[in-house]
């Protein structure tokens, strides 16, 4: 496995990239070459300070940056030298199997898009967010990539996250579900009840429509929905996260018996802390292109850094794209011959 990294799109600074580099090679083996790739001084200014010395590591100098008010095409097309250019052309050529960064996601998404390609057969890529739940976690897919999408583009995101739930999140047999407003088949919109008809079709686990307290409640694993709609569920779910957790910090404190029994209860906020804490996913998928492409949280720190590069690191072990490719394929195919209309009979 060869994994290009891009250490200059964060918001804390190559050094913490590289820290989680670092403690990624440490456990994983499975790694042949690292590339760091971004401004080299400052690259090997970072390596001797954390103690870095790994013999798969290779540093890649880019003079740029796609920062993260950058207009994504523009910035691509003004800074033909920046880091996230610069990962994307070593699996364009071969030279790394899959590309990390904590960059900017629409000039991650436009790099991904230009350089590498979609793989055969996808009309779309999109963005995958995996949203941990009371006793589990589901996938979902779009999260913010694409926010006018057509029915087909849904099928395609049901297809692709059932695989990367088999593979990283390992389900036997995810349950797949569109989001919509209401569970009846007839519920929805125009893109939701074409993509509900698409989705029928196909070779899943499909269990229709689901609505947004289905999400919590254990009952789907993959939620399929275009990028306008996957955004405001990602971000609503971040920060109702994070208001539950002020609350419960406000409420505790206020007299001595409550501050006991929150110090008795601390373990338990603790997992629950840990339990929704996004660094745990390391970051977000973009499936659909000719090479494992993986967006990290701009604000991610060392932890999230080794996630997302051992999550990589998973989705090609279970070569997921070539799978994506497989199964896209055979459900384009599916899909045709059951639009094909059937010739009427010739006139006795």
């Amino acid at each position: 496995m060869r994994i290009a990294v891009d250490v200059m799109g964060g918001d804390h600074g190559c050094g913490v990239v590289i820290e989680g580099a670092k403690r990624a090679l440490q456990t994983e083996r499975r790694i042949t070459a690292l590339y760091l790739v971004g401004n080299r001084a400052e690259i090997h200014s970072a390596l001797p300070q954390r103690g870095f010395r790994d013999h798969r590591v290779r540093v890649i100098h880019a003079s740029e940056v796609v920062t993260m008010t950058d207009k994504p095409t523009a910035a691509l097309r003004r800074k033909k030298d920046c880091s996230i250019w610069r990962a994307m052309e070593l699996v364009h050529d071969g030279k790394a199997d899959a590309v990390i960064s904590p960059g900017n996601t629409g000039g991650i998404f436009a790099a991904a898009t230009l350089k590498l390609g979609r793989i055969p057969g996808v009309d779309r890529g999109g963005i995958a967010t995996v949203i941990p739940t009371a006793d589990h976690a589901f996938v979902l897919l779009d999260a913010g990539a694409n926010i006018e999408c057509k029915p087909i583009h849904l099928a395609h995101y049901a297809i692709m996250g059932s695989i990367y739930a088999r593979a990283v999140l390992h389900y036997e047999n995810p349950r797949v579900g569109i989001l919509s407003i209401g569970t009846e088949e007839g519920k929805g919109n125009e893109l939701t009840l074409e993509a509900y008809r698409l989705c029928k079709q196909l070779d899943l686990n499909f269990i229709g429509n689901v609505e947004g307290h289905d999400l919590f409640g254990g009952r789907v694993d993959v939620v399929v929905c275009d990028g306008f709609v996957g955004n405001v569920v990602l971000k609503t779910a971040e920060s109702l996260a994070a208001a539950i957790f002020t609350m419960l910090r406000n409420e505790l404190a206020v007299s001595p018996r409550r501050q006991l029994g929150a110090l008795l209860a601390h373990n338990a906020f603790r997992t629950i802390k840990r339990r929704l804490d996004p660094e745990g996913a390391g970051g977000a998928p973009l499936l659909g292109f000719n090479g494992v492409v993986m967006k990290a949280h701009g604000s991610s720190r060392e932890r999230a850094i080794a996630n997302a590069i051992r999550v990589t690191a998973e989705t090609l072990h279970h070569h997921v794209n070539q799978v994506i490719a497989e199964e896209v394929a055979k459900a384009n195919e599916r899909l045709q011959v059951a639009e094909t209309p059937v010739p009427a009979p010739a006139p006795a």
